[in-house]
């Protein structure tokens, strides 16, 4: 029998817990608003699809977290820059290769993102994904999960949507805006390599360097605003054009090439950005799927490319993948307010701050990189989502044109959106006001007092 919809029975869903705010997704807006909003004194719960806190720092294994930081950056602080001075303390972070910050171990991670959680009393629920929203007229109440367990009923005074693709949002009703599939950014499958002479190979990048202005050979054409065109990057892209030419590298394959994070002592080399995967849609799983596949066999390609043309990489053998696909564009929420290109590239000032971040744009064919001292402000009404109560958004699907995306989709913007989008909650708790009508004046002070520069 052929059927196109199956009408499934009703059914009564347990309410397994009850909280003040419940976030949903931990990446590093997630995470960020869960410990702001812990921090101000409500109950906090922290809901996890994977087995682990930290998004696109432990699952994908993007560990360059403030790689944009040069002498002049002008930082929002908070919880952003806590992420990186715990690691340090915990021995999970090293000096990353072309700029002031540090980069994070995506595996010591793991244990910092659970110190802070801990220490912060928050509740947490890992692998449990959310399926659906609750809602009481036009106010979310709580989310319906799934996992081993069964289907489950959340309840929740107010909701952190941080899954990054405003997944929450569009189920409660929200007008959300996707990119089209043939416009959105590339995805990554990131991996880590072992087997390096470090000697060798930073020998031969001595021998060679690279600079940003190297970023536009081959398929990529990248914009800059000329000012960082002649600075040191880790940019790796002759081994692959040399590939090609051979034969080892499939010809259609032009598109690898990229930077890599850290060369350690012992042979390892982290963060390998190389494989850039256009039209995957990181809202449809069978597009997921097929490019998952792709993306590994990319990096073993890029693997036997630098094996090959790379001093100190003959015996390079890969240690693994991330969990996951990284993914940069997917759907944003029609905000209240959508930042756009004029408020990104011109230093943006907003009432409604919620900290600064600085000039850095990275996405749809243009880098800016923070070296003057230039900064914007994310204003609060860019994370409230148009017809739903008791919901704000953290993380990259908050309000903005594309090339405001560029910029906010980054990690540390994200923690900068999830801080402002905790600490809105808890006063929203505390007052019985709705995110919309909260007393500004009060969450910026919190943030101040939490350590967040907002202006």
């Amino acid at each position: 029998m052929s059927q196109s919809n199956i009408l499934e029975p009703a059914r009564e869903t347990p309410v397994i817990h009850r909280t003040d705010v419940l976030v949903v997704g931990s990446g590093p807006g997630g995470l960020a608003a869960a410990l702001a909003a812990a921090r101000c004194g409500v109950e906090v719960t922290l809901l996890e699809r994977f087995g682990c806190f930290g998004g696109n720092i432990t699952v994908v294994g993007v560990e360059g977290f403030a790689w944009y930081r040069h002498e002049e950056t002008v930082e929002a602080g908070g919880i952003g820059r806590e992420f990186e001075e715990r690691a340090k303390a915990m021995d999970a972070a090293t000096p990353e290769s072309q700029s002031l910050s540090y980069e994070l171990d995506s595996e010591g991670f793991k244990l910092v993102a659970d110190t802070l959680v801990e220490e912060a009393g928050i509740h947490p629920m890992m692998h449990r994904q959310f399926v659906a929203p609750i809602m009481d007229g036009d106010a979310i109440i709580g989310v319906i999960v799934e996992s081993k367990a069964g289907r489950e009923a959340i309840l929740a005074k107010r909701v952190i949507d941080a899954t990054g693709d405003a997944d929450v949002a569009l189920r409660a009703g929200a007008p959300t805006i996707k990119t089209p599939v043939e416009e959105m950014q590339a995805a990554s499958v990131m991996f880590h390599v072992a087997g390096v002479d470090k000697a060798a190979f930073m020998a031969g990048v001595k021998a060679d360097p690279q600079t940003y202005g190297d970023w536009s050979t081959g398929e990529w054409q990248v914009e800059t605003s000329g000012k960082e065109d002649a600075m040191y990057s880790p940019f790796l892209a002759k081994p692959f054009a040399q590939a090609i030419r051979d034969g080892v590298i499939p010809a259609h394959l032009n598109t690898i090439g990229g930077t890599w994070g850290a060369v350690h002592d012992h042979g390892e080399m982290t963060y390998m950005n190389l494989v850039h995967l256009a039209g995957c849609d990181g809202t449809d799983p069978d597009s997921m799927t097929r490019f998952e596949i792709e993306g590994r066999k990319q990096a073993m390609f890029a693997i036997e490319a630098l094996r090959r043309y790379t001093p100190g990489c003959e015996g390079m053998r890969l240690r693994n993948f991330g969990m996951s696909i990284g993914i940069r564009d997917t759907r944003k929420i029609d905000a209240v307010y959508n930042m756009t290109e004029a408020d990104v590239r011109g230093e943006a000032r907003f009432d409604d701050t919620i900290g600064t971040y600085p000039e850095f744009i990275d996405g749809y064919g243009v880098l800016i990189l923070p070296t003057t001292g230039r900064y914007m402000h994310i204003p609060y009404r860019s994370l409230l989502p148009k017809g739903v109560k008791n919901l704000i958004v953290a993380g990259r699907a908050t309000g903005g044109d594309r090339i405001a995306h560029a910029a906010t989709r980054n990690m540390a913007c994200c923690t900068v959106s999830g801080q402002g989008a905790g600490v809105a909650a808890a006063w929203s708790v505390k007052t019985g006001k709705d995110f919309a009508e909260v007393d500004l004046g009060d969450v910026q002070k919190t943030l101040e007092m939490q350590g967040v520069r907002i202006a």
